[in-house]
Parts: C-alpha cells; structure tokens; sequence
C-alpha cells in the first residue's frame, strides 16, 4: 500500500472520477453528483482521490461548519472494493486531520450507522471520536444497495484533533452494551422485518442513554457498543 497516493482533486475529469467512483461504492447513481463535488471544490472544501497509480480507488469530500466553531463535516468516503480492509481508511483520516489543522479547524464532524460494526470499530475505538448525538433516520429513504429498505439512522461523532483519542470505558466504567448484528447490509436483503427490529432495537437503546447523560464510548469487536 506504500504506492497508494491521496490527491486534491482541482479538474473537472478528477471531479467527474470521484463522483463514478462513490456511487461504484454504493452501487447507486448520484451518490454524490460531480457538480456538488466541483462547487465544494471550488469553495475551499476538502475533496481528494485515493490513487494506486493511475487509477482513482477511493474518494473523501468535506465541508466547513458555521465559522466560529472552526469545525469540517466529514460528508462521504469511499474505498472500492479490492481496496477495503488494509489501512486506507485510516490514511484517509490522518490526511484530513492535516489537512483540517493547516487550515485552522480544530475538529472534525461526521455521522456514521452505529448498526455496521466495522464503521463502529474504526470510528470509536481506532480514532477515539466522540458520540455527541443520535439522528433519527438522517438523510430519509436511501436507494443505495447498502441503505436500501432501512431507516438511515445516524451516530454523529466529534474528532478533536489536537486531543488525545476519547479512550475507550474500562470494565469497571462499562454501565451497559448496545449489541449490534453481524452484517446489517446481508440482513435488509434476506430478512427485512429482523432488520427493522434490529435499528428500533438500537435505536431506543442508544437514544436512552444518551438522554442520561451516558456516553458510548467504544466498540467491542464481540459485536456491541460500550456505554460509560
């Protein structure tokens, strides 16, 4: 993976990649259009490609927050298939952080479904973000093969980036586990009633305590939440 390059995407053709290459990700068309990428662009936003030589592999696109907050939203990224697995996802991250921290921005937001425990893992216990909120069904109906037929609830996070990682609860500071299924994507597919039950399930789970003041501080890869 040492040949792999991430580059600032400053053409139209780079843009127009970027977009085939997210929705090659999702299986969908207009996962995220050329021209939302080329404005963002254009505007000062962070929008990359992940390279293996010639060929563009993975995309990421953020956008600034309201100014006094010195904030970026993490909006989308995505690594091809073949590509998945070895460690880009994290150097994808470690280049927006840089890039954030040159440009002044002290944190960076995203949202991520707390039902795939890979996202969990790599967000909670490999970056140390913190869960600052739970949105219900966030983006509404979603057509993509991973979405489709599910509620597109939401963990949003908080990465402080000149902060130690949030560290994950100890034995002795765990108050409760959220469980999560093992594959929610295969689940939609063969058997969508259990699949909703599942995100009702979590979603009153997760709701609750955050409403008490509890926070979901880490990913177990056993498959559950940690709640300190």
């Amino acid at each position: 993976m040492a040949s792999i390059e991430i580059r600032t995407l400053d053409t139209v053709d780079g843009i127009h990649e970027a977009a085939r290459v997210l929705d090659e990700v999702w299986d969908d068309r207009g996962t995220m259009p050329a021209n939302i990428l080329r404005a963002l662009e254009h505007a000062g936003n962070y929008v990359v490609g992940l390279f293996d030589g010639d060929r563009m592999i993975g995309a990421s696109a953020a956008f600034f927050g309201p100014p006094a907050a010195r904030t970026m939203h993490s909006h989308i990224t995505g690594i091809v298939d073949g590509y998945q697995g070895r460690g880009l996802g994290r150097r994808l991250k470690t280049h927006q952080r840089e890039w954030a921290l040159e440009r002044g921005v002290g944190r960076i937001t995203w949202t991520f479904d707390p039902l795939i425990p890979r996202n969990a893992h790599f967000n909670l216990a490999v970056l140390g973000a913190r869960v600052t909120d739970y949105l219900v069904n966030q983006y509404g109906a979603m057509h993509d093969a991973v979405n489709r037929g599910d509620e597109s609830d939401r963990l949003m996070v908080s990465w402080a980036l000149a902060e130690p990682p949030a560290p994950t609860p100890t034995d002795a500071e765990t108050s409760a586990i959220v469980a999560v299924p093992d594959d929610i994507a295969a689940l939609r597919r063969s058997d969508p009633a259990a699949a909703a039950s599942w995100r009702a399930r979590v979603r009153d789970e997760m709701r609750e305590h955050l409403a008490s003041g509890r926070r979901i501080g880490g990913f177990d890869r056993r498959g559950y939440l940690i709640v300190g």
